[in-house]
């Protein structure tokens, strides 16, 4: 390809990425049922914004600026029309780590990183392959975040201040400790009464915002009555100046394995999300790439004005659809109506009490857990049930993305095991023809037809070899390749390597059948080449057992009777020769 051609190609794939006119054309649609879906988010959105803004470490203002600007440039940019993006939860989980060693310059250098490889990701048009991740493998870590996220906000849950732990559990478990020596009634009131509020109205009036109506009371309760609830504290009015003070060159290498995580997460979380909003919806086909390059502008803005890194939140996601959302348009009026609220709202929403908020994500993890669907992945496979309880546990021992990693590989391992026992070497019957019963017995102890089932890949071709090797008193065998579906340069390999050792025991090797795929990978590997050479490698098995039979017959007549007594004059076999010797 010339230079010219790439350019123009590249050009194509980016112009891909960029807001489409089938957008526009979206919004005219349904404006005003967009409008109010994106106010119904917006409520639901602004307690979430808060909470995961001050479970990170960064501050309330950063959940809430986050959601307003990750929020807006993903809705314009993403690649799905239903799309609600901002701070969750998963993502804290990722942050807490970060924010200790490397403080909150180190979080929005790590979030400015992960939008670049985002960026990257949606250029090489990865999108597409996030389908493939196994589903115990989404459940288990899914539900090991929410169990991370409710063990977070046992702390101010609790009203504990000061608690400390290399692991999320250690942190709750010093909370615990604490609490237990000073016992604190009220915050742990609040933050239940707001959780079961939420869990219960949601169950009575699905459509009423629970959410702020606790966190609303819980703020009444608190201004009214002295029982010294710990809050928010002082938001600076309207969004932060941008500020490019956080970068740091020096910082990429030490950070660079959290920007990975952050990416890998943001992808995961916003692809699966689109996904879920394309299920509910009618029509609905999201872009994965323009989805990736959406949440990778929006993470490299996001810092840039003092926000955390951000994803697509299926919780907001989902109240969108169900809100009647049929555009972009509503979660950017989402974003927009949470702007309006920092900017005229700043004081109230600094009097609002963290054990509020520890309630609102206390009820958003046991939302987040589907009882019923982890029961039944458990039951289904015992690979499932391993993949899926593998998962969870380094999710809520170590980290998500270790937890991802490890699930994948385990999957993968078992899929492979599972597709290599179906991979079959069976000895197939010879047709009679019209040679005579004396020539069918003598041929039918000297040739043997192979067939070859499945895929010959590197999971299942030692058992391949160890089957070619047991072949015994034969002089022809016949390989049918036809049934092959796919072969990999270890299964060539073995396969030349099994040929070698029949040839070395004077077994003539036939092969029938090979497919043009494989043939070339063959050819490559000089595999078979030398039974190329000598006529040996036949387009179908036909062909191949009548150079067999011809083969056998000549070598039968030309060979020497044997001794009395010797060799194997007393089988079916030795009497057949002799029977054949002029």
């Amino acid at each position: 390809m010339s230079l010219a051609q790439a350019t123009r190609s590249l050009g194509i794939r980016f112009t891909g990425l960029l807001p489409q006119r089938s957008d526009l054309t979206a919004v005219r649609r349904a404006p005003r049922a967009d409008l109010l879906a994106g106010l119904t988010v917006a409520v639901v959105a602004l307690p979430l914004a808060l909470a995961f803004g001050v479970t990170s470490g960064m501050g309330a203002q950063a959940g809430l600026v986050t959601a307003v600007v990750a929020g807006a440039i993903a809705a314009i940019f993403g690649g799905s029309n239903l799309q609600v993006s901002g701070p969750t939860g998963a993502m804290t989980v990722v942050l807490v780590p970060v924010i200790a060693q490397f403080g909150a310059s180190g979080v929005l250098m790590v979030g400015a990183m992960a939008g670049v490889i985002l960026i990257a990701l949606a250029a090489a048009r990865l999108g597409r392959y996030v389908r493939y991740l196994p589903t115990p493998v989404i459940e288990g870590f899914t539900a090991g975040i929410a169990v991370v996220i409710a063990l977070q906000q046992l702390p101010a849950a609790l009203g504990v201040v000061g608690a400390h732990g290399d692991k999320v559990w250690s942190v709750a478990a010093d909370a615990v400790a604490r609490f237990a020596r000073h016992p604190h009634p009220a915050p742990i009131a609040v933050a239940v009464g707001v959780a079961a509020l939420m869990l219960l109205g949601a169950r009575w009036r699905p459509g009423v915002p629970f959410s702020l109506l606790g966190v609303a009371a819980a703020t009444a309760v608190a201004e009214t009555a002295p029982i010294g609830l710990a809050r928010i504290g002082s938001l600076p009015a309207g969004v932060p100046s941008p500020t490019l003070g956080f970068l740091d060159v020096h910082a990429v290498r030490m950070l660079l394995p959290a920007a990975g995580a952050v990416a890998a997460l943001a992808a995961l979380e916003s692809l699966l999300s689109a996904t879920v909003a394309d299920a509910m919806s009618v029509n609905e086909h999201h872009d994965p790439d323009r989805e990736l390059f959406g949440q990778g502008l929006a993470n490299l803005a996001a810092p840039v004005f003092g926000g955390i890194p951000a994803t697509a939140a299926i919780a907001r996601t989902a109240v969108n659809v169900r809100a009647g959302a049929r555009s972009k348009l509503a979660s950017l009026t989402h974003a927009v109506a949470l702007a309006v609220i920092v900017l005229a709202a700043g004081p109230l929403v600094g009097r609002i009490p963290l054990a509020a908020l520890a309630g609102v994500l206390l009820a958003t993890t046991v939302r987040m857990v589907e009882a019923g669907s982890l029961l039944a992945l458990a039951r289904s496979t015992r690979g499932d049930a391993l993949v899926l309880i593998l998962t969870f546990a380094v999710t809520v021992a170590f980290d998500l993305v270790t937890a991802v990693a490890i699930g994948i590989g385990v999957a993968v391992v078992l899929a492979l095991r599972a597709v290599a026992r179906t991979a079959r070497i069976e000895p197939v019957p010879l047709e009679s023809g019209d040679h005579s019963a004396e020539e069918h017995a003598l041929l039918a102890e000297h040739i043997v037809a192979y067939r070859l089932d499945g895929p010959l890949f590197f999971a299942a071709a030692h058992r391949f070899l160890l089957q070619l090797s047991e072949i015994a008193d034969v002089r022809v065998v016949i390989l049918r390749m036809s049934r092959v579906s796919t072969v990999d340069a270890t299964g060539a390999h073995v396969l030349g390597d099994a040929i070698n050792r029949l040839q070395r025991r004077d077994i003539t090797v036939l092969l029938s059948g090979i497919a043009p795929g494989h043939e070339e990978i063959l050819n490559t590997l000089g595999v078979a080449e030398q039974l190329r050479r000598d006529g040996r490698v036949f387009p179908d098995t036909p062909t191949a057992i009548k150079y067999a039979r011809t083969h056998v017959l000549h070598h039968t007549v030309n060979d020497p009777p044997p001794p009395d007594g010797a060799g194997h004059s007393g089988t079916a076999s030795g009497a057949a020769t002799r029977r054949s010797q002029p």
